[in-house]
């Protein structure tokens, strides 16, 4: 069982930044994938970026490439999303997830584990 626990949400103007927080408890954080998801309202939840578990690879969505770093702290249970240039289109729950996964997937029948999510709002 992995518990998720995200924090860093906030209200920014376009163009700003913020850095999203997860936290991960367990002793095998090492041993999962990790993504970022977000949902908007209305909308279906999407995928944003994948880290593997060594961290020494990662995917994006099209939507974020150049924009959001993901990454990770093996030693310290956290996964990060760094989001920069900002837009109001960026506005959503963001949510972290884990997985026994192999690869990069997007999916999100491939992540068992989810956190609660925090809210990102990007004011035009």
């Amino acid at each position: 069982q992995v518990q998720l626990v995200e924090s860093g949400g906030g209200l920014v103007q376009a163009g700003g930044s913020l850095r999203l927080s997860c936290a991960a408890s367990g002793r095998t954080f090492s041993s999962y994938g990790l993504g970022w998801f977000r949902q908007a309202p209305g909308k279906e939840r999407e995928f944003v970026a994948t880290i593997s578990r060594s961290g020494g690879s990662t995917r994006y969505a099209d939507s974020v490439k150049g924009r959001f770093t993901i990454s990770r702290d093996n030693a310290k249970n956290t996964v990060y999303l760094q989001m920069n240039s900002l837009k109001p289109e960026d506005t959503a729950v963001y949510y972290c997830a884990a997985g026994r996964i192999v690869g990069l997937p997007a999916t999100l029948g491939d992540y068992a584990y989810w956190g609660q999510g925090t809210q990102v709002t990007v004011s035009s």
